[in-house]
């Protein structure tokens, strides 16, 4: 899967609110690092491993922002992944840097956020 598609397919996952579509943009080892893993579950380090953690974390982030949307505003591709620049309902920039495994699912995601995000 190309970065392009794996956006599209993310971003539409995240409109309609599909946790089991969001989900399957990951690889069951995903590591996940945001500032709302450190403020939502108290990791210092703001690492999730894991699809299970990443779900429970996502879970509470749609209990969090029942009116979430997501609008992109850029996607830089790289051979092996992509960063993408959003911004959310709330008016908070988002990059999410991403690198891709073999099978085209998320393997190594890097969230940074312009403002404190819950």
């Amino acid at each position: 899967m190309d970065a392009r598609a794996h956006v599209d397919a993310w971003l539409a996952a995240w409109r309609a609110r599909d946790l089991d579509a969001v989900m399957a943009c990951y690889a069951e080892d995903i590591d996940f690092v945001a500032s709302t893993v450190v403020r939502r579950w108290g990791r210092a380090d703001g690492r999730l491993r894991g699809r299970e953690e990443l779900r429970l974390h996502f879970e509470q982030g749609l209990k969090l922002a029942p009116d979430l949307r997501l609008t992109e505003e850029a996607l830089l591709s790289s051979p092996d992944g992509y960063a993408l620049f959003y911004h959310r309902e709330n008016g908070n920039r988002v990059l999410d840097v991403v690198e891709l495994d073999a099978a085209g699912k998320a393997a190594r995601v890097r969230a940074f956020y312009e403002h404190h995000q819950r």
